[in-house]
């Protein structure tokens, strides 16, 4: 169904606390509709989003949540076809579509499409994109997969020209096996790096790269893009492209070249040239060279779409963060506790490099949930042995929902925790949360730092651990 500016719909999203679900839910409700939704998990920060945008959320699946009155119903991604609730909008015939089909024909189309994607780094990277546009009075649209702390949302209806999108390479619909980003209409966009993920829907890293090139190719000849230097899997998927490339990045030979990074009480600075000529140092209240990286990229992008390097400089500095990336919950007793979404061995160790910059000689521990559709399954288990170098105690907590992966695919727990044993890191499997929570508290120090890494709610561990120490 395509929407009409005059015209109210009675819409009903099936899975609605997925994060991207959750920002078109707002988005939707903002510009005149009337929104209610499903989901089968329903938890912090999502549902608190959700609550207040004044949305109603029905738990788990019913076929007779199911209105016939409904005028259109969007299904997420991760909704199966035996859902009871799809099954429902079958038989009754209301008309149906999916996130990012939506998402274009109610906003995308009527604005510059603006599309952060790669494997890491999209949240932060269009999060930053959007408030540097925002302060400098673009008044872009976004729709991002984190909570911003800037606008206390995760989106925004356009007033300007732009939108801005957090485009992942996810399947869209049951219905529609094509990655999401092929359906945002990029008129420019950045490329933060690939990697293999989402084992649930590739088979391999071919697959994810030939879905990245035929992304490319969709940014027009007057268009932008804007690529991460050093990721070797980069070149074939850019190889089609039509449009301008530049690169990013520590590598001597980036067009927006990045260096002397320094992090100094939880914030970041760093030099940014372009092609050769330096701009200026940059200082943002993030750590880790990845986020002066993801940093880089949305200062790039801003000032190509003619924004002045000084305005981009005084927006940066008053960018607030994203939850759930490297924020640090409370300090009780002298412990620091600290939430992050790293899953994925790439994103695991770079956040604990960063953690242990940014907290020079203190214990660092890294409690990790395998939830992903990848972390739970045994492609990274020889990568995760190596993503824990910089933590001093590591947890392994249970695999989530480990019933939805084949034996002989699952992460092999006991294994890693032996093999992380044996290159002398100390490393324990302690299947329950609350196990964790009682082991943290009878062996911590003053000065510990507790980074606790997870794609889901880890059964609210975060504050638990809080009310115990």
């Amino acid at each position: 169904m395509k929407p009409s500016a005059d015209t109210a719909l009675r819409i009903y999203m099936i899975a609605i606390c997925g994060t991207g679900m959750s920002a078109l839910a707002g988005l939707l409700k903002e510009a005149g509709h009337s929104v209610t939704g499903s989901d089968a998990n329903i938890f912090p920060p999502v549902s608190i989003l959700l609550k207040n945008y004044g949305i109603e959320v029905k738990p788990g699946y019913r076929a007779d949540n199911v209105m016939e009155s409904t005028d259109l119903v969007i299904f997420g991604n991760a909704v199966s076809q035996d859902n009871p609730e799809a099954k429902a909008v079958m038989e009754k015939g209301i008309p149906f579509t999916s996130l990012p089909q939506a998402l274009r024909d109610f906003f995308l189309e009527k604005c510059k499409s603006l599309v952060v994607t790669g494997t890491h780094g999209k949240t932060t990277t269009t999060s930053i994109l959007a408030w540097i546009l925002h302060s400098c009075g673009k008044e872009p649209g976004f729709l991002i997969g984190g909570w911003l702390k800037n606008f206390d949302s995760n989106y925004r209806l356009p007033k300007g020209k732009y939108f801005v999108t957090e485009g992942d390479e996810y399947d869209t619909a049951f219905f529609d096996k094509k990655p999401k980003f092929l359906h945002y209409c990029p008129k420019a966009a950045i490329l933060t790096g690939i990697e293999f993920d989402h084992a649930d829907i590739y088979q391999n890293l071919e697959q994810i790269k030939a879905g990245f090139k035929r992304f490319t190719q969709l940014i027009p000849k007057n268009g932008f893009l804007l690529i991460e230097d050093s990721c070797v899997n980069m070149e074939e998927s850019i190889s089609t492209a039509q449009c301008e490339v530049e690169t990013y990045g520590f590598s001597g030979g980036a067009n927006w070249r990045v260096s002397e990074y320094s992090p100094k009480k939880g914030r970041g600075s760093f030099l940014l040239s372009h092609n050769g000529i330096p701009l200026r140092r940059f200082d943002f209240p993030m750590i880790g060279r990845h986020n002066a990286q993801n940093a880089s990229s949305a200062v790039a992008l801003a000032i190509k779409l003619g924004v002045p390097t000084e305005d981009v400089a005084k927006a940066l500095a008053n960018f607030k963060g994203i939850k759930r990336r490297q924020e640090i919950l409370g300090e009780k007793n002298g412990v620091t506790v600290i939430d992050d979404f790293a899953h994925h061995p790439t994103a695991i160790n770079l956040t604990l490099e960063a953690v242990r910059l940014a907290f020079p000689g203190r214990r660092i521990w890294a409690v990790f949930e395998p939830r992903s559709a990848t972390s739970r399954r045994n492609i990274f288990q020889k990568k995760f042995v190596q993503c824990f170098q910089h933590a001093d105690k590591v947890i392994l907590s249970r695999l989530f929902a480990p019933e939805k992966i084949p034996p002989k695919d699952r992460l092999d727990l006991d294994l890693l925790i032996s093999e992380l044993q044996e290159f002398g890191k100390e490393a324990y499997l302690i299947p329950q949360v609350q196990d964790i929570i009682e082991s943290i508290v009878k062996n911590k120090k003053n000065g510990d730092v507790i980074m606790i890494m997870s794609s889901g709610g880890f059964s609210g561990i975060h504050q638990k651990l809080l009310d115990r120490l």
